[in-house]
């Protein structure tokens, strides 16, 4: 039949009131069992399909979750995606997913969408230098948690990684190594996972004696500009025996590059990446790279976002701050893991 099926034709169908098929429907209130099946018989029979946004509506809730992220094309944010959908499915809510490109403009429509949608909540990925004002403006119709980047100023829960922590460890292992001349490839700088990955990285430079201002390429988390970069850092004759990449897609652009162009890795330069996605493990030499826990990072960013929406918001803004592993691999000339 056709989409237009309504609670009354079930009830005719079936033979019993409209208040009878609505008990069933919504699981409340008793209902005889021979009653039941003639119900749900009739709902299949007609190709019912009840109003559940229009059910959660009169209840002040549509079990609907938003969630606001950069850049699906980046094998880290699915895995993240993935986190914040287990977790609020396992609690019968629905995700909607909105990929922002890091655009404020398509952040600004992704936020206006949900909330006309009526979503009970947002998960947010900080994109573009103007995030902090949009996650405001949602802050103040629903709860958000804000995950992965920091945004200062807005009280929200946030899940984050200890950048910092991840990057000097990193740069440690590699002087350890016998690295002193290396080039550094970032992210977006008004990001705050690309701030603190710098900043981890001069840091432990500095505190091993090291004076020499290091080459600071600046990037944007993508393949194509590691790639450009490295055949930049190849054409000033720099004589860098490392570059450290602040993610893995632009690592392994760095790496390609030196293949396409004859230059061995690790054997003449070597090449780390953050995040250790999937594809770290996969490309050959493998990455050496910092692992972030992306699903248990979407998981518990949900888990606090569906707390704060069923318990209420009158509790402080929570921080949860998880620790990264070092991943040592063959583009450095290691191997195995060190945590």
């Amino acid at each position: 039949m056709s989409g237009n099926v309504t609670i009354r034709d079930v009830a005719r169908k079936a033979g019993v009131s409209i208040s009878t098929v609505s008990r069933v429907i919504n699981g409340t209130g008793y209902v005889r069992e021979s009653t039941r099946k003639k119900i749900e018989d009739a709902i299949r029979a007609l190709g019912y399909s009840p109003n559940h946004v229009a059910r959660s509506l009169s209840k002040g809730s549509t079990k609907i979750i938003g969630a606001i992220l950069p850049d699906i094309s980046n094998p880290f944010f699915p895995t993240l995606a993935r986190g914040i959908d287990d977790a609020v499915s396992s609690r019968g809510y629905t995700l909607i997913i909105c990929n922002t490109d890091s655009d404020v403009r398509q952040e600004e429509s992704s936020v206006r969408v949900l909330l006309e949608k009526r979503v009970d909540g947002v998960v947010f990925v900080a994109g573009s230098p103007e995030s902090a004002s949009l996650v405001r403006r949602a802050s103040e119709q629903v709860p958000v948690a804000v995950i992965d980047r920091e945004v200062e100023g807005v009280p929200c829960d946030t899940v984050t990684v200890d950048n910092f922590r991840g990057s000097y460890e990193l740069t440690r292992y590699l002087l350890n190594c016998g690295h002193r001349k290396m080039a550094y490839i970032s992210g977006p700088l008004h990001l705050s996972t690309s701030k603190k990955r710098l900043a981890g990285f001069r840091a432990c430079l500095r505190d091993s004696g090291v004076n020499d201002e290091p080459h600071v390429f600046h990037g944007d988390f993508k393949y194509d500009t590691g790639y450009s970069i490295a055949r930049e850092i190849i054409r000033m004759g720099l004589g860098i025996t490392c570059v450290v990449c602040a993610n893995d897609l632009m690592a392994i652009g760095a790496m390609r590059c030196f293949q396409d162009l004859g230059i061995g890795v690790p054997s003449q330069v070597a090449v780390c990446g953050f995040d250790d996605i999937t594809m770290a493990s996969l490309v050959r030499p493998s990455l050496t790279t910092v692992a972030q826990p992306a699903y248990r990072m979407g998981a518990l960013a949900a888990e606090m976002l569906l707390e704060r929406i069923e318990k209420g918001r009158d509790q402080s803004p929570r921080s949860r701050v998880l620790e990264p592993v070092l991943v040592i691999r063959d583009s450095t000339g290691g191997g195995g893991v060190k945590a």
